[in-house]
């Protein structure tokens, strides 16, 4: 036996990109975050003049058009096998499941009390991607995801002055939560196959017949009228929040590791309470500086936590083992 043979070698990790630093899955993560941030609010505008039905399902009509314009227009192959279910399984939960069920809870509770239970999303995506990927962070990511969840929920808590008794709106954002992560989960493990912004535009167009069915029931059912300003929210919600987000984000998931870059999340909630504060009017206080700076230092404490090393073996026990 010699020392080279019996040297243990560190395999790489199943799921990740060869070449990639995590600093530039954290730096795609915070561009899709920046671009979801305005969803909250945005939606909160929406529903006041339009049916939460069709902002849920129209907003998907619309972004299924750009997703299949994209992918016609550079001839990407189509998924093959059981690809089309595990984008069956993206489109459900981000297409379909998140935005309806959070349409719907928007039109019932303020803004800021819906950031209070999409921020438990980081902590519960991070959960999804550990059962589905594997990866096994250190026990200080877990501490950080943990306190930073706390103090997202907190802080938004104490901005929209407390949950109260839990209502219908409350189930809905939390199932809204499970779906999302979900998709989340699963957007980042496809997007290393079929690419970044393919994985959401497949979903897109896999989902749209679905989404094109409920627009259509829900503009039978009501005319859709709204104000310039409600149309231009819903724009943005069809555009950015379901098409063009998703290429920053999945692109970062896909570069990873997908359980740190998930918890770039918990400044979602911050920046949405802000924007609500500037679009909505809702007030802003000094607990929106304390509460924004502990989330972000918590997320950037779960951002920087490493995966356990590899087990690299003494070297001196092996040549006295020879």
């Amino acid at each position: 036996m010699s020392g080279k043979s019996s040297a243990i070698v560190p395999r790489r990790p199943l799921l990740s990109l060869p070449g990639s630093a995590p600093a530039t899955g954290l730096a795609w993560g915070l561009l899709g975050v920046l671009a979801f941030s305005f969803t909250v609010p945005l939606t909160r505008v929406a529903v006041g003049g339009l049916d939460p039905l069709f902002i849920g399902s129209g907003r998907a009509v619309v972004a299924a058009a750009l997703a299949a314009g994209a992918l016609l227009l550079t001839r990407q192959p189509l998924p093959r096998g059981r690809q089309w279910l595990r984008l069956a399984v993206v489109a459900g939960g981000v297409v379909a499941g998140f935005p309806l069920l959070t349409s719907y809870a928007l039109s019932e509770v303020p803004a800021a009390h819906g950031a209070v239970v999409i921020a438990m999303l980081p902590a519960t995506t991070a959960v999804i991607v550990v059962l589905r990927t594997g990866e096994r962070p250190v026990r200080a990511f877990w501490a950080f995801a943990t306190l930073g969840a706390l103090a997202a929920v907190g802080f938004a808590a104490l901005q929209g002055g407390g949950t109260g008794q839990l209502q219908r709106a409350d189930l809905l954002l939390v199932l809204a939560v499970l779906a999302c992560a979900v998709g989340y989960a699963e957007g980042g493990v496809i997007s290393r196959e079929v690419g970044s912004w393919q994985a959401i535009s497949w979903a897109l167009v896999l989902a749209a017949p679905a989404m094109a069915t409920l627009a259509a029931v829900s503009v039978l059912r009501e005319q859709p009228s709204a104000t310039a300003t409600q149309w231009l929210c819903f724009a943005y919600l069809a555009c950015v929040s379901m098409f063009l987000g998703f290429f920053a984000w999945y692109r970062g998931l896909a570069i990873g590791p997908m359980a740190q870059v998930s918890q770039v999340q918990l400044a979602q909630p911050v920046l949405s309470i802000a924007w609500a504060g500037l679009l909505l009017g809702e007030r802003i206080t000094w607990l929106t500086v304390l509460g924004g700076l502990a989330v972000i230092a918590c997320a950037a404490g779960a951002s920087s936590s490493r995966r356990r090393p590899p087990v690299v073996p003494d070297r001196n026990a092996v040549k006295s083992a020879v």
